[in-house]
């Protein structure tokens, strides 16, 4: 498994896009087509927003989003890593944690400090197992962390 920036693989956009939209994004405003044009925007420019991409080849395995805010309450922290996601058949593997690893080391490569991330009651357990510290509880229903990036 290697995980690539989705500049140098930027193939993987259309199933990035799907699989967080579905996730997360179907209950809003926001259409995938409005989603996708937001994803295929990271396959162009550097810096943040930017999308690591966990793959064997051409094989997708999961992703994750580091941007500026993923929480419109809390504009002040900065970046997140959002949007982590694991194909099925490949979560509790690790990859999960080497995705997040791979945000904290870009973050750290733009010079930040701290990286936040926003998580709902039920996965907040995983991210504190993983040295995420709290920061806010109950912030528009989720639980603010901070890591070291």
């Amino acid at each position: 498994m290697q995980i690539s920036n989705l500049r140098h693989v930027d193939d993987f956009a259309t199933i990035i896009a799907d699989r967080c939209w579905h996730q997360w994004w179907t209950k809003t405003d926001v259409s995938l087509l409005d989603y996708s044009a937001g994803i295929k925007q990271m396959t162009v420019k550097s810096g943040i927003p930017i999308a690591l991409v966990a793959h064997r080849a051409s094989q997708f395995m999961g992703s994750v989003l580091l941007i500026e805010n993923d929480l419109a309450a809390r504009t002040q922290y900065s970046p997140w890593i959002a949007a982590l996601w694991v194909e099925p058949e490949f979560r509790c593997l690790g990859i999960a944690g080497e995705l997040i690893k791979a945000a904290r080391k870009e973050a750290s490569q733009q010079g930040f400090r701290t990286c936040y991330l926003c998580a709902t009651d039920a996965n907040s357990l995983y991210y504190l197992a993983r040295g995420f510290a709290p920061v806010e509880n109950n912030v528009s229903g989720r639980n603010i962390f901070m890591i070291e990036s």
